[in-house]
């Protein structure tokens, strides 16, 4: 009985230091030191791979580090792994219009929003996704036939609100 304590103990131990391992890389990332946060969750991840919030933990990290292409690459192997999660798809959204690849930002969000349709970031992005798409479809028009005053005040609203800092 008292090797079943032990053992009882000895992992609670080893679950409660791995929930410390995740917990500081998240404090890490969000006290704006992505370069710490990414080698604690590294760290962290050769022990436990498949820990999903330490996988979206990192791969924050390296978003915010700029180091996009990565970033797009462990979040694409979340979708694969855990396609319920609307997280990884907000965040892959993120990139795609960091980069102007823009319908590709919109899918990603709307899958997101179908994972979970109260997803308040989601949808915020998804409303700057669509301005940005709307925008560029006006331009397109007014270049095609300049001289429409209503479409000339869309186009300068859209701006403004696209310029808006978030």
């Amino acid at each position: 009985m008292l090797r079943v304590l032990i053992a009882a103990l000895a992992l609670s131990a080893a679950a409660l230091a791995h929930a410390d391992e995740s917990s500081e890389a998240q404090r890490l990332l969000q006290g704006g030191q992505p370069e710490a946060a990414l080698a604690r969750a590294e760290t962290a991840l050769a022990q436990r791979p498949n820990d999903a919030a330490l996988r979206f933990t990192r791969a924050v990290a390296l978003m915010d580090l700029g180091r996009d292409a990565q970033a797009l690459e462990a979040f694409e192997r979340m979708t694969q792994d855990y396609p319920e999660l609307p997280e990884p798809y907000n965040n892959l959204g993120l990139l795609h219009a960091r980069a102007g690849r823009l319908d590709e930002a919109r899918v990603a969000l709307e899958t997101a929003l179908r994972n979970d349709p109260s997803h308040r970031l989601a949808r915020r992005n998804l409303g700057d996704v669509l301005l940005r798409l709307a925008l560029q479809s006006w331009e397109a028009a007014d270049a095609a036939s300049p001289g429409d005053p209503g479409l000339a005040q869309r186009i300068r609203i859209a701006r403004e609100l696209a310029a808006t800092p978030r």
